[in-house]
């Protein structure tokens, strides 16, 4: 249930891409030249704002490629577009103008050309240009398109993905029933995410290239098997890469089907011999997710990120290595309890940088291969989501409470972080945001609990505020500094709430142990965690604790559900956005079915596992008899995480009792609300509920 940003989630926001071409400012569209009429946020301008996509430094260090989105909230259409800076600052220069848009940059490894993606030629192809925008040249001409990309370092090959059809359809058994609608499935995975699974598998393909130009036919490395890589639903191609020398190439792929996958997250790394043309696992018996291999310059080191224990998906992510020498393989975060994210090695092989979960926020750390230590480079409240390495320093990706993603320089000795793109500044420039306060709690069992109080624009303390629990989802996901088109804590303040977005147990960067506390314990100490959150806030002076709401999506939309039945009249409102209503239904109609089995540590029907009665004995719905408050149920139908009939029998339920209730239902939406209209219309709806009983 974790939300990541994807290449999948790119190419659906950016929609149909146009031809490259020369620049044609009337192609495009761009929104950094808004004026508002308020400096308080209102949806449009929510959606307003330049969304940073891809950012990729050149192999030098001294530039950066990226791209902006912005949407056309008219047309309910995003364009973007490639730009560059340099590394150090200065003005950033846009170099492509299309009704489309390109994404997926990335620089050839010499660095004379940007690389990119595109549906320029009716499928998606791989692309390149000069770094001034010129010479637009397509690369690959593959058919039915790839999904991604990779040149090897001796730039004599590139790898790609692309689906390949292995299985038979209801049309290939019975040809002659070509009006025939219907799928007949035998095993489970038959949907994942937000689509049914089709016959095709995302296989990885090599194929010769030399000056611009691929040359033969493709290399299935993969020809055959049912599996997938990058793995679904939201891998990339952080998950394959080139061996240093360019004669193999390292994957991630879950080698399982059907049942055995579903309840499993025993991913490996592959490497496949091009000359050999033999594939050997590296990671035979490590049993959880091993993924996104990265070899260092000089070739000596394979880093991956790997989690221990099989499916366990929220298990801690390690930095694990092999020396490739003599095949040693070493956990290096053994004393380190946080996670990993997104390994970069510097160019001297002596260091790797990622990115970690800390207190409330995610930080910049450095690994040092002479002593195996781990030092922290950055600190404060904002989240630092990738980092690369530049001629002097760093660069990185940043968002806050308070701001979109920008590209952010950071010295990589005293931490210290300089916004060189300033993407938002036109705009932000005009609006008034809100405090945001870092607060330490007290929880029911004496741990300190921290939690984020964010304020209205135009804060009064004389004055008395409804004030909304902010319920995060995951269940595993740290409740950070990060920045939303839909739960965007700026957005809710500007309505004049004050917001309470606790950190509650079942997150990382508090330690693995508070990280797994809730496994096997939803409606438990979590839940009180909640209510000493709300409590505390609540007895300030300008929080008016007869006017309190509870708001969350997820794992944060069960515990809405929990807390409609649990609540003792805390709440006068709630809104529960793709929640968990009934664990007995979710246990049989989730997808990824690991998740459940793991969370709840068992299925219904084993009645002998006292351990799981207790997680089925805390499904929302065992509560409805004391629901009282009213209640905005929100789903989206393409929806298989969370089946939309959870939010259709929460809805039902209320109606029954005769709690005040609305659904508010989107038939083309997954888990998350991707479309521009649909989003703000989820916020207009999102704060007439609320206006309505706590206003």
């Amino acid at each position: 249930m974790k939300q990541i940003a994807l290449l999948a989630l790119v190419v659906m926001l950016l929609g149909a891409c146009a031809a490259p071409q020369k620049a044609d400012k009337e192609a495009t569209f761009t929104n950094r030249d808004l004026k508002v009429d308020s400096e308080i946020m209102t949806p449009e301008v929510l959606w307003s704002f330049g969304r940073v996509g891809s950012v990729a430094l050149s192999p030098d260090g001294k530039t950066v490629a990226f791209t902006i989105s912005y949407t056309k909230i008219e047309e309910n259409k995003t364009y973007s577009d490639i730009y560059t800076m340099p590394a150090e600052g200065g003005d950033y220069k846009q170099i492509t103008f299309t009704k489309g848009g390109e994404f997926d940059v990335n620089w050839r490894p010499d660095g004379a050309k940007i690389t990119y993606m595109s549906a320029a030629s009716g499928d998606v192809q791989l692309w390149e240009m000069n770094p001034d925008g010129t010479q637009n040249q397509q690369v690959t001409k593959v058919d039915g398109g790839i999904e991604g990309y990779k040149y090897s370092p001796t730039m004599d090959k590139i790898a790609f993905a692309k689906s390949v059809k292995l299985d038979k359809t209801v049309h290939d058994i019975y040809p002659d029933l070509k009006y025939a609608d219907a799928r007949i499935e035998d095993d489970l995975m038959y949907r994942h995410w937000d689509h049914w699974v089709d016959p095709t598998y995302s296989h990885i393909f090599y194929i010769d290239y030399a000056n611009g130009a691929t040359t033969g036919s493709a290399t299935d490395i993969m020809e055959g098997e049912r599996y997938h890589s990058p793995l679904k639903p939201f891998g990339g191609m952080e998950q394959v890469t080139f061996t240093t020398d360019g004669k193999s190439i390292a994957y991630t792929c879950k080698k399982k089907t059907g049942m055995e996958s579903a309840f499993s997250t025993n991913s490996d790394i592959y490497v496949y011999d091009i000359k050999a043309a033999s594939t050997k696992n590296l990671t035979e018996g490590m049993m959880g997710y091993d993924i996104a291999p990265t070899y260092s310059p000089d070739g000596k080191y394979l880093a991956w990120e790997s989690m221990a224990r099989d499916g366990y998906e929220a298990d801690q992510n390690r930095l694990f290595m092999m020396d490739l020498a003599t095949g040693e393989k070493k956990d290096y975060t053994a004393d380190f309890d946080q996670n990993v994210h997104g390994l970069t090695w510097t160019p001297d092989s002596k260091h790797i940088y990622f990115t970690s979960e800390d207190k409330g926020s995610n930080e910049i750390f450095r690994f040092d291969l002479a002593d195996n230590s781990i030092s922290q480079i950055t600190e404060g409240i904002h989240n630092y989501n990738s980092v690369a390495i530049a001629a002097n320093g760093l660069i990185a990706t940043q968002t806050s409470m308070k701001h979109p993603t920008e590209i952010i320089s950071v010295n990589a000795e005293t931490g210290e972080g300089t916004n060189i793109s300033k993407v938002n500044e036109p705009l932000l420039g005009q609006l008034k945001m809100g405090d945001v306060e870092k607060r330490w709690i007290k929880t029911t069992d004496n741990k300190e609990m921290l939690a984020w109080v964010i304020y209205p624009p135009n804060f009064d303390k004389n004055k008395k505020y409804p004030a909304l629990l902010y319920c995060g989802g995951g269940p595993q996901s740290m409740v950070s500094q990060f920045w939303s088109l839909r739960w965007n804590f700026q957005m809710m303040a500007a309505n004049d709430y004050i917001i309470v977005a606790p950190n509650r147990r079942g997150l990382p960067g508090f330690g693995q142990e508070w990280n797994e506390q809730i496994s096997g314990d939803y409606g438990g100490q979590n839940m009180k965690d909640y209510f000493s959150a709300i409590d505390a806030v609540s007895k300030e002076l300008f929080v008016d604790e007869n006017r309190l709401g509870a708001v969350g999506a997820s794992y944060g939309g069960f515990s809405v559900y929990w807390l409609a039945g649990n609540h003792n009249k805390r709440f006068k409102a709630f809104i529960s956005h793709c929640g968990i209503f009934n664990f007995e239904q979710m246990y049989s109609t989730t997808e990824e079915m690991f998740f459940v089995d793991w969370d709840y540590k068992g299925n219904y029907w084993d009645t002998d596992n006292k351990t799981a009665m207790r997680s089925y004995a805390n499904s929302p719905h065992k509560f409805v008899k004391n629901w009282d408050t009213p209640m905005l149920v929100i789903h989206g139908a393409k929806d298989f995480r969370i089946p939309y009939t959870q939010g259709m029998g929460a809805f039902n339920v209320a109606k029954m009792r005769g709690v005040p209730a609305r659904f508010l239902y989107f038939p083309e939406e997954n888990h998350w609300v991707l479309s521009c209209h649909n989003g703000i219309l989820w916020q207009r709806e999102f704060f007439r509920w609320l206006d309505t009983y706590l206003k």
